[in-house]
């Protein structure tokens, strides 16, 4: 059985750092993407970043532009962990984020769907 375990939300100020985590298992974890979307209230879902398979390297890893420079992908094919390094946090930023894997592995991190998610993990940006 897949399963992804997002963790590491948290209530942080405006400029601050929070690290998510998201642990895989049932997967041979370094074959598969792993993405982090997230929603926010009254919003649709949206892609945040991606991590390809192996050692995430191939070319189709990405972040959107609202969080370039801000936030960081990066996986320890040992542990079976992604990481979202997530600084200079802002108040748009808030949302539950969640985990994501595909078993459509040849497409790298543009799939045409994603079939296992994790449970979600709240991130508030707020004084």
């Amino acid at each position: 059985e897949v399963q992804l375990q997002a963790s590491g939300g948290g209530l942080v100020q405006p400029g601050g750092s929070l690290t998510l985590s998201c642990a895989a298992s049932g997967i041979d974890f370094d074959d598969y993407v792993i993405a982090w979307f997230r929603q926010a209230p009254g919003k649709e879902r949206e892609g945040v970043s991606c991590i390809s398979s192996g050692d995430g390297s191939d070319g189709s890893s990405y972040s959107v532009d609202s969080v370039k420079g801000r936030f960081t992908m990066s996986r320890d094919n040992a542990k079976n962990t992604v990481y979202l390094q997530m600084n200079n946090l802002k108040p748009e930023d808030t949302a539950v984020y969640y985990c994501a894997t595909s078993l459509y592995s040849a497409y790298g991190c543009y799939p045409p769907q994603y079939d296992y998610w994790g449970q979600g993990t709240q991130v508030t940006v707020s004084s």
